[in-house]
């Protein structure tokens, strides 16, 4: 089931918006969806919460009040990882829809072919990271994993922990290097080795200022020195080139 969140403060703009959506889903009658209406950005944010978030987000940016930059920070620091779209009616905010890493950033009036194109790619990183997992084997047996869920993994002693949106998750005794048992979450473009003992997740990152890199929980993490440098530019490359599937 995709739940889908449309927020808009003009409600003929905000019922066109619903009815194309409806129309994507009506269009791929294997995709199941759900569509919710809000008209503004503490609607949304208060149903986010209290409904565990939405898959995709399709918002308007300027809205009173809370713009939906704002609430796009808003959903990332609740560690909302859905797929944020933004339309609009303005040039001046694509820089920012990249700082709370939107999707895809469309001008109204939005052209159904468009939008359709820009949905099927995010369908379709949606079901790339809902297949994507690892595996860990814990002292009460294997674990899996979502890769989207975990944050950062460090080496703790002689066993991998890993931090997720959900909890921290502890491997049994390692018996190979870091870098070895890293391998999996390596393969992913998501993760980056920052050092000997640590993994961080490019989707969980919302900046990097010096050696400092920030979470989208509002926790920071200390970069070793010789890695700080590439592992900014790394973290940039990664958001840039997140829409090229399209």
């Amino acid at each position: 089931m995709l739940r889908i969140a449309v927020c808009d403060d003009e409600q003929k703009q905000l019922n066109q918006t619903a009815a194309l959506l409806h129309t994507y889903l009506q269009s791929h009658p294997s995709l199941k969806g759900q569509i919710e209406t809000f008209r503004s950005g503490r609607a949304l944010l208060a149903r986010a919460e209290d409904a565990g978030g939405f898959d995709l987000y399709v918002m308007d940016i300027l809205m009173p009040e809370l713009s939906g930059i704002d609430t796009g920070r808003r959903l990332r620091a609740l560690g909302e990882g859905g797929e944020i779209v933004y339309l609009t009616s303005s040039n001046d905010f694509a820089a920012d829809s990249y700082d709370v890493r939107a999707f895809f950033y469309l001008l109204k009036p939005v052209e159904e072919n468009k939008l359709f194109q820009v949905l099927n790619g995010a369908v379709n990183k949606l079901n790339r990271r809902r297949s994507n997992a690892v595996v860990v084997t814990t002292a009460d047996g294997p674990r899996r994993i979502l890769l989207e869920r975990i944050r950062y993994v460090e080496r703790v002693g002689r066993v991998m922990r890993y931090y997720c949106t959900d909890g921290t998750v502890d491997s049994q005794t390692i018996r190979v290097t870091f870098r070895e048992m890293s391998a999996p979450l390596l393969a992913d473009r998501r993760f980056c080795l920052c050092g000997a003992s640590f993994v961080l997740n490019f989707q969980h990152v919302t900046g990097v200022n010096g050696r400092t890199a920030l979470l989208d929980n509002g926790q920071t993490v200390t970069l070793p020195r010789t890695v700080a440098t590439d592992f900014k530019k790394a973290w940039g490359n990664y958001w840039l080139t997140e829409g090229d599937e399209l």
